[in-house]
C-alpha cells in the first residue's frame, strides 16, 4: 500500500500545475516573448502595407482631382474616340449611343470630302508661314535680350516681349481686326503716309486674307517662345563663349556653333508646342466674324470647317467632326515624332 502511494505521487505531481515561483517566471517570460514576436510581426506587416500603398489619407486628398480629371478629361477623350467612328448627330436622337456606330464610314467620307482637303491644305500653308516666322523672330529677340548685361533693362525687355501672350486670343484678334480695317485701320493709314495709293483690303480680299491672319498669330505667340529661348541661352555656360572668343570666333560663329546646337532641346519644345497651330480655329473665326472662313473661304482652316460641321450646319454632325479632329490629332502626333527623330538629343 505504501509502495502504491509512492508510485502515485510523481504521477500526481506531473499532472499538477507547476507552482514553483522560478518556474512561473520562466513561463511568463516565454509568454511575453511570444506576444512580442506576434506584435513585431503585426507591426512589420502593417509597415509593409504602408510602404506598398503609402498613406491612405493621401488617396482621400487626391480623389477630387482624380475624379475631375476622369470626368472632364478622360471621359471626353474616350467619348470623342468613339464618336469618331459613329454617325453621331445632335439633332437626331436615333444616332446617339451605340446605335450610331458606323465603323470607318466617316473616314471614307472624309477622304472623299473636297472641302475638307482644301481646308486642310489652307491650314498647312498657314502653319508653314507661322512656324518659321515665329521661330526666327523669337530666336532673334531672345539672342538680342541675352546680350543685355544690365539686369533691370533685360527684365524690362523680357516683360515687353511677353506682353502679347498676356492678352486673350479673342482680344488680340479683335485689336488686329481694327488695325486691318480698310478705311480707318492704322496699317493702311501708314501705307498711305508712305505713298501707297491702293493699300490691300487685308480682311476683305481672298489674296490677302490668309496672310492677314498670319501676322496677328505670330505676334500673339512669339513672346512665349522668346522666353523659352532666353531660358535656354541663360543656361549655356558663359565659359564656352569666352573660350570660343579666345580662339577667334566672332559673334556669328558663336551663334551657329554654340548657341544653336545647345538650344536643340528648346527647339524640340517650341516645335512640338507649335505643331497644333495647324487648326488655326480661333484666329479665323474672330478675324472674319464666324465660320465663313474669310472671303471666298480663302482662310477656311480645318478647325473652322469641323466647327461648322459640328455646331452650325445641318443636324450637327458631331461624329463626322470628331473624325476630322482625330485626323488632325494624328497629324500633330506625326509632326511631333518627326521633330523628336530629327532633333533627338540626350537632353531632349
Amino acid at each position: 500500500m505504501t509502495r502504491q502511494k509512492a508510485q502515485d505521487i510523481p504521477a500526481r505531481d506531473a499532472a499538477r500545475p507547476n507552482t514553483h515561483p522560478q518556474a512561473q517566471d520562466v513561463d511568463a517570460v516565454r509568454a511575453r516573448g511570444a506576444g512580442a514576436v506576434g506584435a513585431q510581426f503585426l507591426r512589420e506587416l502593417f509597415s509593409l502595407h504602408r510602404q506598398e500603398w503609402g498613406n491612405l489619407w493621401g488617396y482621400a486628398f487626391i480623389a477630387p482631382a482624380i475624379l475631375m480629371y476622369l470626368v472632364f478629361q478622360a471621359w471626353p477623350i474616350l467619348r470623342g474616340l468613339y464618336m469618331a467612328f459613329s454617325d453621331y448627330r445632335w439633332m437626331v436622337p436615333a444616332t446617339h449611343g451605340w446605335a450610331g456606330f458606323n465603323g470607318l464610314a466617316n473616314w471614307v467620307e472624309m477622304f472623299q470630302d473636297k472641302t475638307f482637303w482644301r481646308s486642310f491644305w489652307i491650314a498647312v500653308r498657314f502653319s508653314l508661314m507661322v512656324l518659321p516666322i515665329t521661330l526666327a523672330l523669337s530666336l532673334t529677340t531672345a539672342v538680342l535680350i541675352s546680350q543685355v548685361r544690365n539686369g533691370v533693362s533685360a527684365a524690362v525687355y523680357r516683360v515687353i516681349a511677353y506682353l502679347p501672350v498676356i492678352l486673350p486670343i479673342s482680344v488680340a484678334m479683335l485689336v488686329w481686326a481694327k488695325l486691318f480695317d480698310f478705311r480707318f485701320g492704322y496699317l493702311n493709314v501708314m501705307l498711305h503716309a508712305v505713298g501707297v495709293e491702293n493699300p490691300p483690303n487685308w480682311l476683305g480680299s481672298p489674296a490677302s486674307a490668309l496672310y492677314a491672319m498670319v501676322m496677328p498669330t505670330v505676334w500673339s505667340r512669339f513672346g512665349s517662345w522668346t522666353l523659352l529661348f532666353i531660358i535656354g541661352i541663360y543656361n549655356i555656360n558663359r565659359e564656352v563663349y569666352e573660350a570660343a572668343r579666345v580662339d577667334g570666333a566672332n559673334g556669328w560663329r558663336q551663334f551657329l556653333h554654340i548657341t544653336v546646337p545647345l538650344l536643340k532641346p528648346v527647339f524640340v519644345l517650341v516645335l512640338v508646342l507649335g505643331s497644333g497651330v495647324v487648326s488655326a480655329t480661333e484666329e479665323s473665326m474672330i478675324l472674319f466674324g464666324g465660320t465663313t472662313g474669310g472671303p471666298a473661304e480663302s482662310a477656311l482652316t480645318t478647325g473652322v470647317y469641323l466647327y461648322r460641321i459640328a455646331f452650325i450646319h445641318g443636324d450637327m454632325r458631331m461624329g463626322y467632326a470628331a473624325s476630322m479632329s482625330l485626323f488632325l490629332g494624328l497629324v500633330n502626333m506625326l509632326i511631333t515624332l518627326v521633330v523628336f527623330k530629327t532633333l533627338r538629343t540626350e537632353a531632349a
